[in-house]
């Protein structure tokens, strides 16, 4: 599958933005969608997740209770709305599928083998 990630964009801390990850093909009971970002110097981390089957959620404690994900199986697409944002969260945020992955594996970027390109999110104070 492959995987189309926007939205990103600059803003102040305190606002929000959505992210949007359009599939190319149909993601509805097939694949485990998941964000990850990556800010400079630091390694790729787990975001949120959504499952293929039944649409439970996962967060990273750094964004629960701030970010939601949520999918639109008609549209084979994915989003992350993120509210009250902080300058910690700047990042190059990256959608990822998988059709196999484990529950204990699924916070995992090697459990998956397609993704999007990315999409700068840039948080000022």
């Amino acid at each position: 599958v492959q995987l189309q990630a926007s939205g990103g964009g600059s803003v102040q801390a305190g606002a929000s933005l959505r992210l949007s990850c359009a599939a190319s093909e149909r993601i509805a009971h097939t694949y485990d969608m998941t964000w990850f970002r990556q800010a400079p110097g630091k390694e790729r981390e787990f975001v949120a997740a959504i499952r293929k089957t039944g649409g439970h959620t996962y967060y990273a404690d750094s964004v629960k209770g701030r970010f939601t994900i949520s999918r639109d199986n008609a549209k084979n697409t994915v989003y992350l709305q993120m509210n009250n944002l902080k300058p910690e969260d700047t990042a190059i945020y990256s959608c990822a599928a998988s059709s196999t992955t484990i529950l204990s594996s699924l916070r995992l970027p090697r459990s998956y083998g397609s993704w999007g390109q990315g999409t700068l999110v840039t948080v000022s104070s």
